[in-house]
């Protein structure tokens, strides 16, 4: 080997390490531009998710007052000669409620149930010696989750144990 090609040797050695190290950094920054591209695509498709799960939120709101009115006019609408009118508002409760449930809609479970003020809204409470205090006794409106999602709550009144005073007083009477 001659002279000049060993001069040359080490300075090819030491070109060959500095392109290597130059590739590894690039191979890492690549894994990490992958990574962040891997994260940003889940972020995405999450943030998707979410919106297609609740895009249809401010209508479903709105058809609740329907089905608030359905159900009133079926209370109070029961005379024998307005039962036609009756079943086919029956009907179409029925099937408003069925397109609700389609779209993740359920109705909160409310009467006898522990208050949670998440879930519910107390308008009254009733004094009562046979139920445990904080316990809903009343539900005065109908509240909905949709997909777990509480979209509106219970109006409901709950039950408070009666003051020493008024056990006093009635007793006395």
């Amino acid at each position: 080997m001659s002279e000049e090609q060993k001069e040359q040797t080490p300075s090819l050695e030491q070109l060959l390490e500095a392109e290597k190290k130059r590739s590894e950094e690039y191979l890492t920054r690549l894994k990490y531009l992958q990574a962040d591209f891997e994260n940003l695509t889940k972020r995405f498709d999450r943030q998707i998710e979410q919106v297609k799960n609740h895009c249809t939120e401010s209508l479903i709101i709105k058809l609740l007052d329907v089905v608030d009115e359905l159900e009133l006019a079926l209370k109070n609408g029961q005379p024998a000669e307005a039962q036609s009118l009756v079943e086919g508002v029956k009907m179409t409760l029925k099937k408003l409620k069925k397109v609700l449930e389609e779209e993740g809609v359920t109705p909160i479970e409310s009467e006898g149930k522990v208050f949670d003020p998440s879930r519910h809204n107390a308008v009254a409470t009733v004094e009562r010696d046979d139920v445990d205090d904080c316990i809903v006794v009343e539900e005065v409106r109908k509240g909905y989750m949709m997909k777990g999602k509480v979209i509106r709550p219970s109006i409901v009144k709950v039950s408070v144990k009666p003051s020493k005073l008024q056990k006093e007083s009635k007793k006395n009477e």
